[in-house]
């Protein structure tokens, strides 16, 4: 008999990020794709999400102070659930050429990072009249102290992830 692990009680909540960088180099982005992208993270998330602006005007990036250069969702209790069940069940699996997550995606504080380079793997939006293509970023933050109990957690609610170098020997 295994025992259910509450995904609730080891994570603390799921952050996704979305860096609109060389989107912002377009024409109308803030009339057309910048409406867009929010419309889609919102379907994908279940959740509005909410702009980042830069803090400081960088000319090598040609980004000025108050220009939006992210969207950012952080979901709690049953959508932060939800969320991830989702992800692990049909999202990865839909990924091309996947052969399950590196060890390397959790860090040190036991966090798990996975980046997607498109928003097309999520079934909810359709390539076919999708008209902007964005990468995000999905970490779930744990409340474990070891790298090593996190990814035990990880493993026994069915994040795929790769065998380590130890345990194929």
């Amino acid at each position: 008999m295994t025992k259910k692990v509450s995904i609730k009680k080891n994570l603390e909540k799921i952050v996704i990020n979305v860096g609109l960088g060389r989107l912002r180099q377009q024409s109308n982005f803030e009339e057309k794709s910048l409406p867009e992208i929010i419309k889609e993270l919102a379907l994908i998330t279940g959740q509005k999400p909410a702009p980042r602006q830069a803090k400081k005007s960088i000319a090598g990036f040609k980004t000025r102070a108050g220009d939006i250069i992210g969207l950012q969702v952080t979901l709690r209790g049953k959508r932060m659930e939800d969320f991830f069940t989702r992800v692990i069940s049909f999202v990865l699996p839909r990924v091309r050429d996947f052969r399950g997550l590196d060890l390397k995606n959790v860090d040190t504080g036991g966090n798990l990072n996975i980046g997607f380079r498109e928003q097309f793997v999520f079934p909810e939006i359709s390539a076919d009249k999708s008209k902007v293509n964005f990468g995000l970023q999905v970490t779930a933050v744990s409340v474990f102290e070891s790298r090593d109990e996190a990814i035990d957690f990880y493993r026994s609610i069915g994040v795929p992830l790769k065998k380590s170098n130890k345990e194929n020997t």
